[in-house]
């Protein structure tokens, strides 16, 4: 049995033309295992040799957007929009500070606070969106391993993120 989902028949659904590029569009959406951004879609597409400008892509977002049929998210940490089909699903992310891997966590640890805001308040919820950032269990390890062979990071960009990974490694210094 095939769980794919038929995007032919979800655009026309939506009174949009079928077209090659929306379909391919929403397949490298679909075979992505996280959000992707538009610049990703782009390299994908070209890679199987399909001829498409990054325009063209945005503006397909935009429509696909438009109609329901993807999600789009800006992650407040490095303002990137990413892109992923709307299976009705609420999500949450843990991202990864350093190698921007999306995690998503199931349940919705908010419900209960909601409710309790809309009750308390009166204000009606009609929607939020939770993005918790931390490091991965691979770049926690290479941090770790790096702050045991060199010593404690230290913070040196203006906007407090550390970035172990530009320093240089022994061999790139030429001292191993």
């Amino acid at each position: 049995m095939n769980n794919k989902p038929n995007f032919c028949d979800m655009l026309k659904l939506k009174g949009l033309k079928v077209t090659k590029h929306r379909n391919s569009v929403l397949e490298i959406i679909e075979s992505s295992n996280q959000p992707i951004s538009a610049e990703d879609i782009y390299i994908l597409l070209k890679q199987k040799n399909i001829s498409i400008n990054l325009s063209s892509i945005y503006r397909i977002l935009d429509t696909l957007v438009a109609n329901s049929l993807i999600n789009k998210f800006i992650f407040e940490e490095n303002n990137k929009t990413c892109y992923e089909i709307n299976t009705m699903d609420h999500k949450h992310y843990l991202i990864c500070s350093n190698c921007k891997r999306m995690l998503p966590i199931s349940g919705c640890p908010l419900e209960s606070y909601e409710a309790e805001l809309e009750k308390s308040l009166g204000f009606t919820i009609t929607n939020h969106r939770l993005e918790i950032y931390g490091y991965c269990k691979e770049c926690k390890e290479l941090k770790d391993e790096y702050q045991k062979m060199y010593g404690p990071l230290t913070i040196n960009y203006p906007c407090n993120k550390w970035r172990w990974l530009e320093q240089p490694w022994p061999w790139e210094r030429g001292n191993y």
